[in-house]
């Protein structure tokens, strides 16, 4: 996604006179059974959230788990102290260095449930743009107490999110043109899957299942405890009939078995380029392929090309390096 015009500007009056430790589940929650319970962000942002796949809800708890740890039930000394409680200021969160924004509206979400009074939020990219160093993302006006406790949380998320995004879109454009997609796996930060898959998204990758349940997946020990790769996926589809179901193989013996029982999405595990090639030609366009285990960038394209579907890489979500993103008050 690319933009050249800066979004307009909105102001809001934040709901909260304090910050709600409880985030989502505060009084009146409704957790559970989906009904009753209406996030304390700005509307605008909370659809903003939705749009881009989203819980507003769920991304109102992660920022205030940060910010309560942050503040551990106290308050932010040193700006208590340095900062004269009336003092209003606009703050630019900038790009120290090149690579693809995501987590912009989560990082706006942060300093909302700070801010006490109106603030001002001027939207300069999107998630999912590419970015230069320099160029500033967002910018937020309100006090400038406000703004400096908030920083911290803000920039963790934004740029562990902006992280993955960057680190994602290298895959994507690596893969560019072959009809192969990467995608992620489950190796996520506990509590931050919904965020990170999410910035996979920006990055221009897919996603695999979000939970357990979602899909079913046979991997290794289940063909164990079932007895065999074929049983495994039998047993699986009599189960959940309605469910997609994927099956790991580490060898190209295990193919025909897997295939003849129905299977139409097939983990190559570890195979090597000429042994994903082989796979391919016995497929035969009969199940989709996805390549796992052992995968860098530098390969991608290689492996790529010999026609599988997937490239699953967990190390989009679980090894990813931040984008340095900063903080800075206008003089």
């Amino acid at each position: 996604m690319t933009t050249d015009a800066t979004d307009v500007t909105h102001l809001h009056e934040h709901e909260h006179d304090e910050l709600p430790l409880a985030g989502g589940c505060g009084d009146g929650c409704a957790c559970g059974d989906g009904e009753g319970y209406e996030t304390g962000l700005d509307p605008q942002l909370a659809e903003l959230l939705e749009e881009a796949g989203l819980d507003p809800i769920e991304v109102e708890d992660i920022a205030t788990l940060a910010l309560a740890e942050d503040l551990a039930g106290g308050e932010d000394v040193t700006s208590v102290a340095t900062v004269p409680a009336e003092a209003v200021a606009t703050a630019d969160f900038t790009a120290r260095e090149a690579g693809v924004v995501a987590g912009l509206r989560i990082a706006e979400a942060v300093v909302s449930l700070v801010c006490e009074e109106e603030f001002e939020v001027e939207r300069h990219v999107q998630d999912g743009d590419r970015v230069e160093a320099g160029q500033v993302l967002l910018s937020v006006r309100s006090r400038t107490r406000d703004l400096l406790t908030a920083e911290r949380s803000a920039l963790n998320l934004l740029c562990h999110l902006s992280g993955i995004a960057t680190a994602t879109r290298a895959w994507a454009d690596a893969l560019e043109g072959t009809g192969a997609v990467v995608r992620d796996t489950r190796k996520t930060t506990p509590g931050l899957r919904a965020l990170e898959k999410f910035a996979v998204r920006c990055g221009g990758g897919a996603n695999h299942r979000m939970a357990l349940s979602d899909a079913a997946l046979v991997k290794d020990n289940h063909v164990v405890a079932a007895g065999g790769v074929a049983e495994a996926f039998r047993a699986v589809r009599a189960a959940y009939p309605e469910l997609p179901v994927e099956v790991e193989v580490d060898t190209l013996e295990q193919l025909a078995p897997v295939l003849e029982a129905g299977a139409d999405l097939i983990l190559l595990d570890n195979f090597t380029v000429p042994q994903l090639r082989e796979a391919v030609a016995l497929v035969a366009g009969r199940a989709r392929l996805e390549a796992s285990g052992g995968l860098t960038l530098a390969s991608a394209r290689e492996v790529a090309q010999t026609g599988v579907d997937y490239l699953a890489v967990g190390a989009l979500t679980h090894s990813s390096p931040i984008l340095d993103i900063g903080l800075d008050l206008r003089a």
